[in-house]
C-alpha cells in the first residue's frame, strides 16, 4: 500500500491558492492494477472533515495511441442508462459517470423529466446538445465564474482541456436570421427559440418551455410553438411542444415566448434554413467534451469552492500537459456516506496528479467501472449509495485499441 500525505487546507480568503499548513489527514492508495496497456486502477481512503471515505480512481495515459476517452451515452440525449451497461455497448475498458441531468419535475405537475444533461456534449466529434441556463441546472451550486458550458474533454490533437462550449446557431427565413438559443437541451432561455434533431431521441420536448433563466421552478409557458423543418422547408407545426422520434435529417424548432411568435410567422412549405455549432473558448476542435464545474484550474482551486457540504462525489482531471486523464468515484452505501466537501475534492484529484479537474453528478450517480479487454461485462467497482446502479444520461468512457 503506497500512503501519500495529504495537506488538508482552507483557501486563502478572496485567493486562489491552498494556504499553508501542516498535514492532517492521510490518503492511502493501494496498489496499481493493470486494466488494460495505459489504463491503472486503484482504490483509496482517507479521513476528511466528515468522516472517513473510500474512492475508486481510473487513470487513462493518453500518450498511448492505443489509449482514447470518449463520452458514453445510451444512444440519445435524452435518454438513460447504467454506466456499466453504457461501457459494455460501446467496448470501454472503464468508465464513471457524467454530468447533472433533469433528473426530476415534482415543481411542474403532468411535465416528465427528460433525463438530458445540463450541460454540453461532444461523442466522437458529433456535438449532441448544448447547455441549459444556469438557472435551470441541476446539483450545487457552482463557484463563481462556472457555467453550465465548462466542460472537460479531449481535442483532435488527443490531448485533454477544460474548455467552454458556447452555441452558434441560426434559422434563416424569409429573408430574416434569428440566433438559435437551444440544442437538444431539456431547458429554452426564455423567449427563446431551440433546435431538436435525431440526436434528442423520443422524450418530450414540453419541459424546454418550463422555468426561467433565474428559476428551474418557475412555471411553464403558455406561449409556445413548434415547428418541424423537413428538407429545408416547414412540413408541420403545433402550437405545443410535442414528442416521439425525430426523422434523421429533420429538425424541430420549439420557441417559447418571443421565440414561439417569430416560429408562427412561418407556414407549412415555407422555406427554413438551420445551422448550429458549439464553439470553444479555446483553440482547436473538441472530439469529446461532457459538461461538469472545474474544481482546478493549473493546480488550484478557483475561489469559492464549497468547503461544508460533504456528499458522495465523481470527478474527472487531467494531468501531463492534457495527456494524463483521471476518473475518480466516491463509495456510498450507508457504510460509506461521509463523502468529500467540493474543496476535499478539489485537494484529492490534486493529489492524484491531476492539474484541472471538474465535479461531475456525484450522490446516487456516482459510478466507476473497468472491464478486462477479454471480458464480456464491464465491472462495478465502488458502492454505489442506493444500493446500485442509477440511470444516468452520459458518462465518460476509456477506450484501448488492441
Amino acid at each position: 500500500m503506497l500512503t501519500v500525505l495529504v495537506a488538508w487546507t482552507s483557501l486563502v480568503a478572496g485567493g486562489t491558492a491552498w494556504a499553508d499548513a501542516a498535514p492532517r489527514h492521510i490518503l492511502r492508495l493501494k496498489s496499481l492494477a493493470r486494466v488494460a496497456p495505459g489504463v491503472t486502477y486503484q482504490q483509496f481512503s482517507l479521513t476528511a472533515s466528515h468522516g472517513r471515505a473510500y474512492g475508486h480512481l481510473l487513470t487513462a495515459d493518453l500518450g498511448s495511441p492505443s489509449v482514447s476517452l470518449d463520452l458514453l451515452y445510451p444512444g440519445a440525449v435524452a435518454a438513460r442508462s447504467a454506466v456499466s451497461r453504457m461501457a459494455d455497448r460501446a467496448g470501454a475498458v472503464g468508465g464513471i459517470n457524467g454530468d447533472f441531468f433533469n433528473i426530476t419535475e415534482t415543481q411542474h405537475p403532468g411535465v416528465d423529466a427528460t433525463g438530458a444533461p445540463v450541460g454540453p456534449s461532444i461523442a466522437n466529434g458529433r456535438r449532441l446538445g448544448a447547455a441549459v441556463p444556469d438557472g435551470q441546472r441541476f446539483g450545487p451550486s457552482m463557484p463563481p465564474g462556472a457555467t453550465t458550458r465548462d466542460v472537460i474533454g479531449v481535442g483532435t490533437d488527443r490531448t485533454g482541456r477544460l474548455d467552454r462550449l458556447t452555441l452558434a446557431g441560426s434559422l434563416t427565413a424569409k429573408g430574416r436570421r434569428l440566433p438559435l438559443r437551444g440544442l437538444n437541451q431539456y431547458a429554452l432561455p426564455v423567449g427563446g427559440i431551440g433546435a431538436y434533431t435525431s440526436a434528442w431521441g423520443t422524450a418530450s420536448r414540453l419541459r424546454a418551455t418550463c422555468g426561467t433563466d433565474t428559476d428551474r421552478g418557475a412555471p411553464c409557458s403558455t406561449d409556445t410553438y413548434e415547428l418541424t423543418v423537413k428538407r429545408d422547408r416547414v412540413s408541420a407545426v403545433a402550437q405545443a411542444p410535442g414528442r416521439g422520434a425525430i426523422a434523421s435529417g429533420s429538425v424541430v424548432l420549439v420557441g417559447r415566448d418571443a421565440g414561439a411568435r417569430e416560429l408562427r410567422k412561418l407556414r407549412v412549405g415555407d422555406a427554413v434554413s438551420v445551422e448550429e455549432r458549439l464553439t470553444p473558448a479555446r483553440p482547436g476542435a473538441l472530439r469529446f467534451a461532457i459538461g461538469g464545474f472545474p474544481v482546478l484550474r493549473d493546480g488550484s482551486p478557483p475561489a469559492g469552492l464549497d468547503d461544508a457540504v460533504a456528499a458522495v462525489r465523481t470527478a474527472a482531471g487531467l494531468g501531463g500537459q492534457g495527456r494524463r486523464f483521471y476518473l475518480m468515484a466516491l463509495d456510498g452505501g450507508p457504510d460509506y456516506r461521509s463523502g468529500l466537501t467540493v474543496a476535499e475534492l478539489a485537494d484529492v484529484m490534486r493529489q492524484a496528479g491531476a492539474d484541472d479537474a471538474v465535479n461531475l453528478d456525484g450522490g446516487g450517480s456516482s459510478t466507476l467501472v473497468t472491464r478486462a479487454p477479454d471480458d464480456a461485462h464491464a465491472l462495478v467497482r465502488n458502492h454505489p449509495s442506493g444500493g446500485s446502479e442509477r440511470a444516468v444520461p452520459n458518462g465518460i468512457g476509456i477506450f484501448v485499441r488492441t
